[in-house]
């Protein structure tokens, strides 16, 4: 596989093809990272398309400070964030999560057994969708994505230390949206 740093230099010389190659590479990853911040498989690729057309736009402002697919990452969550402020009517992460069909089921468990699964998936995405953008979209890298400390840094443009303090509100926010939903759940 042809490196990145070899891509990115052909296609500032001209060759579109290049381009492509980097798009084809990181083209699947950044969408479902994407997904789960934008709400929607339809939103997510309207980021996605974008992201990729201001990168190829700025691609001679990347100098190599980080790796590309960070760079592009960051490109993406910002145009996301600017999107979602924008948007008035926001998709909730649950119809992403129908759509994108990102949680299979197993037709051998009981249908009583897939009902509570489907019922706390709802909850932590109901729960998740009440974040902040911020907040959300640390857990979603570190939590969903796996993303370490020093490249999500890289990837929203904070210090480690910001990361870190964020990281643990979002989930301490989290936790208590969690208490609650469930309370209310409980209560029904």
């Amino acid at each position: 596989m042809i490196d990145d740093a070899r891509l990115i230099e052909e296609s500032l010389r001209g060759d579109s093809a290049a381009f492509g190659g980097l798009v084809r590479k990181y083209q699947d990853r950044l969408f479902n990272t994407v997904v789960h911040v934008a709400g929607s498989r339809e939103e997510a690729e309207d980021v996605v398309q974008e992201a990729f057309v201001q990168a190829f736009l700025k691609l001679a402002s990347f100098h190599g400070e980080s790796a590309f697919y960070t760079w592009l990452y960051r490109i993406a969550f910002n145009v996301a964030v600017s999107r979602r402020r924008r948007k008035k009517n926001e998709v909730s992460l649950d119809a992403g999560r129908e759509e994108s069909g990102r949680e299979p089921t197993d037709d051998l468990e009981a249908p009583g057994e897939r009902l509570l699964r489907q019922e706390r998936a709802h909850l932590v995405h109901a729960a998740l969708d009440s974040l902040s953008d911020e907040h959300r979209t640390i857990l979603v890298l570190r939590e969903m994505e796996g993303f370490e400390y020093e490249q999500i840094s890289d990837i929203l443009d904070l210090p480690t230390g910001t990361v870190r303090s964020r990281l643990h509100r979002a989930r301490m926010q989290l936790r208590e949206q969690l208490k609650t939903v469930l309370a209310d759940s409980a209560a029904h």
